[in-house]
Formats: structure tokens, C-alpha cells, sequence
């Protein structure tokens, strides 16, 4: 029968009739894939494609933004739990809505901007100032981008601003908004206030043995000792190897004699420049070189700031016109050259000599080197050693001794903050530890933790100490401090709440003050801001604003003092609007039409999102 099917399709009628199967298949939505999506297909929007490598390129350039904030790359489980597959697509989704909305209406840009763009753009600029065809090339290639991908990139770009520029740039802005952030920004109460904190009131009594039993009681979880593993480690690398080396001075001087000739330092110079953008500043430097005039004083003269270019060798300046000035300066002196729209001055304000490094120089270094060199060779073969001797129920005193290594003991909690910190140990490492110490069970052979391919941690877990409950002798000095403070806090709020109730009563506010031991205050003007300090902070503020012109109330500042305060003047804001506020109720606006602008686009385009290579990304990790 198969042979009979083979021969079909071989066929004209077989293969018309494959064609009818397909095309029915399709119908019957079988491989929507690849009916409406290409392999390197995310999603499709008003006929736009996006591709996987756009997807790739806007995601990583969302985890580098994430990364600044968490001071780390988060887990791909991480930037899944904070949304950012679905927040990259649907931006890139409304980009290219937009775009195709641009193409439709004619929108461009014609290469003379797209060059002028270029040219304009600070990112490929050399220390000059000028548009660098290098650095250009370099950028693109860090980026992943080719040259036809980065102008039409700012070609899909210009057009989306020209879009928003002719759709919402003359948008009209409500007054009334304007007045209202206006008033919220620019009004400013000044109030009467006390500071009232634990330091002013009684003190309390002596606690009983009584209230420490029942305070311990009632704050236990605050009172527990940490589960604890007291182990013995012993750590094995390259540079602990070669700590254990001896290294004699014949093989240091033989290894010079072999090495003296690429032991050579290069000469670098503090180069400055200026550029001389007046006919006087460009003769008075000028002048000065020829006359031998000392910088100090042309630049008295002149008031010329300098431009930093570095401490560099000659070979790191691009610039050759630069260089060869610049090397052929003494210490402090200066050079007038041709520049880019104008001449500069070149200047050195020091120069390191290079030249051969001389033995005595290079020795400990030398030393290390070789020792390093020793230690890597030796490193698979003591790993092996000291697995079979860890087989073998060694304890690591046993097994350090004999590699002339050194072990250490801590006793180690949840996290391992006791571990020491080191430029070999990272937060990482610390962390990988102190996970194997708490997963290992005393008395079995404890893992190897591996740290690198060529770094590695032992450890003989001596003793497990679980949390427990402290008793009130072991933490009697810590409770005591506790419920002193707590009843001394009980206090202060019974205060301030009283206060508050005279308040209310309509007691004048310095009667009060006085009545509590403290005289009241008068601020300076304050904004919903504070004034700057920890006393009327943001926080005071806030509660200050909360209420109209006989408002009074209490919060806690910036200090953990209780802020009592009445409000005594409400000065509105002046009725015009400063820039920045008009700005910012403008761009608002602006903001909320493009997005309702981007949702009505992405509706009437039908964005279609590619499950199955979506998957296929966050599946493999592809994405990372």
C-alpha cells in the first residue's frame, strides 16, 4: 500500500490532490503557524512582522535597565514574574502600529536627515566632538545591529515622532488641570510645631521579673538564636596553591633573561587641549609659544578651561596630529595645531617615562608569575588528590597538612555573612556555600562545592546547632532595653494623642506646647516636599497639606520624632502656571492620547502574537 501511495504522489493527479490535502489541512487550522507566521516571527500587527531578532534586541535592552535597579541580571522565572515578555512585545506591537500608521499617511525621511541624524548623534562622536566612522562601526557591532538595520531603525523612528509631532503637538491643555497642578505644586503652609521624642519623656519604671517573663513571652519570635553549622573549610585554587610555593631567585632571574625583552614600559603622557574658537585666545597662545611664555601664565591670562583627554600612549591617541604634538612636548609644555572649525592647543601636564623595566623591579612579580604557573599545573592532580583522600573518611586537617594548606572554622548561619569576603569570594560563592553546608547531614561525607573550573571549597561539617528559643537569662540585658523602650514609646503616643485631643477641645496651640514643656516654632514657608531637612520632611508635609487653614495634626519625621503642628498661613500658588508646570500637564496629556492612539492602532491591526515561537524562547532560555 505504501508503495502504492509513493507512486501517487509521483503522479499529476496525485500531486493536484496533495494540494487540495494541504490547502484543506490549513482550513482546518492544523499549522496556523505556518499559514500566518514565519520561524523568526514573534507577532504581526497591522502587516508589520516582528521578528526574533527585534524581540531579542528590545528584551535585552530591558533586562540592561532592570539590571541597573536590581545591581544584577535577574532569572529569566524573574523577568517572567515581572512581565516583561509581554511588556516587550506589546510595545514593539505599538511601534510598529504606529509606523505602519506613518507609511499610510506618507510619512518619511529623506537620507539627507537620516545623515544629519547621524552625524548629530553624541554616541559616535571621537573625543573631538566629530562624527567618528570607527566608533560608529564599533557601537553597531556591541549592538548586533548591521548598517541597513540601524537606519531603518531611525527611519521607523523619525517617522513615529513625526506622527506624534503632527497628531498631538497642538493638542490643547485644560486651565483647569493647570491651575490644579499648579496649586499642588506651588503652595506652601507655614505652621507652628513642637518636636516631642523619647528622650523628653520620664523615665519609666523599673521592669519586674514579672513584666520581662511576660514581655519575652509575648516578643519570642524576636528572641531565638539562628541555626548554626560549625564547620572546618579548606579552599583550593591557583593562587592558594601557589601561596604554598618557593620560588629562588635563579629561576626569577633566568625567567627575566628570558622575558626582559617584552618587560618594557610604555611612555604616557596627561595630554589637555583647547580649542581656540577666538582670533585672541587662538594669538595668545600662539604668542606664548613663540616667546616661551609658561602655560600657568597664558592660562591666568587667558581664563581657558582645558579639556582632560587622559593619561595615554601614543599609540591610544587616534588623532596622529595629536600625537604628534603631544610627544614631542616637555612636562607642562604646550603646542598650537591645526582642529576641526578652528586651531587648538595641545597641552602635557606630565609624563610617565617608559623604557626597560629592570630586574630588581620586576621581581616579585616575577615570583607570582611563577608560582601562579606552578599552582595551575599542580591543581587537577592535589583535586584529585584530595577527592580520593575525602573518599576515604580524611579528615581536612589531616588532608591540609599535607598539601601545606591552611583550613579555617566558622561557625556558619543561614546566608554565611561569617564567611569571609574576598577578592576570590564572591556574594555568589557565599551564598552556594553556605546552601551546601545547611543541605549536608553530619556524619556523611560532605560535597565537593565547586566554585569554578579551577576553584573549590571542602568542609567538614563538626556540629549542627538549631534555632531555638532564648531564655530570659541569656537575653535579659536585650529584653530589659525592649520593654523599656516599648513602654517608654507607649508613653510618648499617650502624649501626643492627649495633645491632640486639647487640640480638638480648641485649646491654643502654645498653651499646649508649653503645657508639654516646649515652645512652638514657627516654620518658613513649606511646599508638599518639606523643607529639606529630616525634621519637616516629606513625610510632616504630607500630613500638613492633609487638612485647610485651621488644620492641626501629628506625624513621625525623618528622625523617628513625633511632629505636632497647626497650620497658621495657606499662601496659594500665583494663578499663572510656571513652564514646568504647563510642561508637564502638556506631556501628560500628550501621553495619554498616544496610548490611547497605540491601543486604538494595535485593535484595529489585530496584533497576533506567535505562541509557539514565544515558547520556544522562554522554554530554552533563549532569550537570556
Amino acid at each position: 500500500m505504501l508503495d502504492g501511495l509513493r507512486h501517487l504522489t509521483t503522479t499529476w493527479f496525485g500531486k493536484i490532490l496533495g494540494v487540495f490535502l494541504l490547502i484543506g489541512l490549513a482550513g482546518f487550522g492544523i499549522s496556523n503557524v505556518i499559514t500566518q507566521f514565519g520561524s523568526s516571527t514573534v507577532g504581526t500587527v497591522a502587516g508589520q512582522d516582528i521578528s526574533v531578532r527585534d524581540y531579542q534586541r528590545a528584551y535585552d535592552t530591558q533586562i540592561n535597565a532592570i539590571s541597573q535597579q536590581f545591581g544584577r541580571v535577574p532569572t529569566l522565572e524573574e523577568a517572567i514574574a515581572l512581565g516583561v515578555p509581554g511588556a516587550v512585545i506589546d510595545r514593539l506591537a505599538g511601534e510598529a502600529a504606529v509606523n505602519k500608521f506613518g507609511m499610510d499617511l506618507g510619512l518619511g525621511v529623506s537620507e539627507e536627515r537620516l545623515s544629519k541624524m547621524l552625524r548629530e548623534d553624541p554616541t559616535f562622536s571621537s573625543a573631538l566632538g566629530a562624527f567618528d566612522r570607527g566608533t560608529f562601526t564599533r557601537v553597531l557591532q556591541q549592538s548586533g545591529l548591521t548598517e541597513a538595520e540601524y537606519f531603518e531603525l531611525q527611519t521607523k523612528a523619525a517617522r513615529r515622532q513625526q506622527v506624534i509631532a503632527g497628531l498631538l503637538g497642538g493638542v490643547p491643555v485644560s486651565s483647569t488641570a493647570k491651575d490644579i497642578i499648579n496649586r499642588y505644586a506651588a503652595d506652601t503652609r507655614t505652621v507652628d510645631y513642637f518636636v516631642l521624642n523619647a528622650q523628653m519623656m520620664p523615665p519609666v519604671a523599673e521592669p519586674t521579673e514579672e513584666d520581662l517573663a511576660a514581655y519575652l513571652t509575648a516578643n519570642q519570635a524576636n528572641f531565638r538564636t539562628k541555626p548554626t553549622r560549625n564547620v572546618e573549610l579548606l579552599a583550593l585554587s591557583p593562587d592558594v596553591i601557589a601561596s604554598t610555593k618557593t620560588i629562588t631567585d635563579e629561576q626569577v632571574a633566568a625567567e627575566y633573561e628570558r622575558t626582559k625583552d617584552s618587560r618594557v614600559k610604555i611612555e604616557k603622557r596627561t595630554i589637555q587641549q583647547i580649542a581656540l574658537t577666538t582670533p585672541e585666545l587662538e594669538k595668545a597662545f600662539t604668542d606664548g609659544q613663540a616667546a616661551g611664555t609658561p602655560l600657568a601664565d597664558v592660562l591666568a591670562a587667558t581664563a581657558a578651561t582645558p579639556q582632560d583627554l587622559g593619561t595615554l600612549g601614543r599609540a591610544e591617541v587616534t588623532d596622529s596630529s595629536l600625537a604628534e604634538a603631544a610627544f614631542g612636548l616637555p612636562a607642562n609644555g604646550y603646542a598650537v595645531i591645526e582642529g576641526i572649525g578652528s586651531k587648538r592647543a595641545v597641552i602635557v601636564t606630565a609624563i610617565e617615562a617608559g623604557g626597560q623595566i629592570s630586574l630588581e623591579d620586576s621581581k616579585e612579580a616575577i615570583r607570582k608569575q611563577l608560582a601562579l604557573a606552578e599552582a595551575r599545573n599542580d591543581f587537577g592532580d592535589i583535586l584529585d588528590q584530595i577527592e580520593e583522600l575525602r573518599a576515604a573518611f580524611r579528615p581536612l586537617s589531616e588532608i591540609a597538612e599535607r598539601f601545606k594548606l591552611n583550613t579555617f572554622t566558622v561557625a556558619l548561619t543561614p546566608g554565611g555573612p561569617e564567611l569571609p569576603v574576598s577578592p576570590d569570594l564572591s556574594a555568589d560563592d557565599i551564598a552556594k556555600i553556605a546552601t551546601t553546608i545547611f543541605g549536608a547531614t553530619q556524619g556523611e561525607l560532605a560535597p565537593t562545592i565547586t566554585l569554578s573550573s579551577n576553584r573549590a571549597m571542602f568542609f567538614d561539617l563538626k556540629s549542627v546547632e538549631e534555632a531555638r528559643d532564648q531564655t530570659l537569662a541569656e537575653v535579659r540585658d536585650a529584653v530589659v532595653t525592649a520593654w523599656t523602650n516599648a513602654k517608654t514609646d507607649e508613653a510618648l503616643n499617650a502624649q501626643v494623642a492627649s495633645i491632640l485631643e486639647q487640640l480638638k477641645a480648641g485649646q491654643a496651640f502654645a498653651d499646649v506646647a508649653v503645657a508639654a514643656g516646649q515652645f512652638p516654632v514657627l516654620s518658613q514657608p513649606l511646599k508638599r516636599s518639606g523643607d529639606g531637612t529630616t525634621v519637616l520632611n516629606q513625610t510632616v508635609a504630607n500630613e500638613i497639606f492633609n487638612g485647610g487653614p485651621e488644620h492641626f495634626g501629628s506625624a513621625v519625621n525623618g528622625d523617628g520624632d513625633h511632629v505636632l503642628f497647626k497650620v497658621a498661613e495657606v499662601t496659594e500658588a500665583a494663578p499663572d502656571a510656571t513652564p514646568q508646570v504647563s510642561q508637564y500637564v502638556e506631556d501628560g496629556m500628550r501621553e495619554s492620547l498616544y496610548s490611547d492612539l497605540l491601543a486604538g492602532l494595535k485593535a484595529d491591526g489585530q496584533l497576533r502574537i506567535n505562541n509557539q515561537v514565544m515558547n520556544q524562547l522562554l522554554d530554552t532560555g533563549a532569550i537570556q
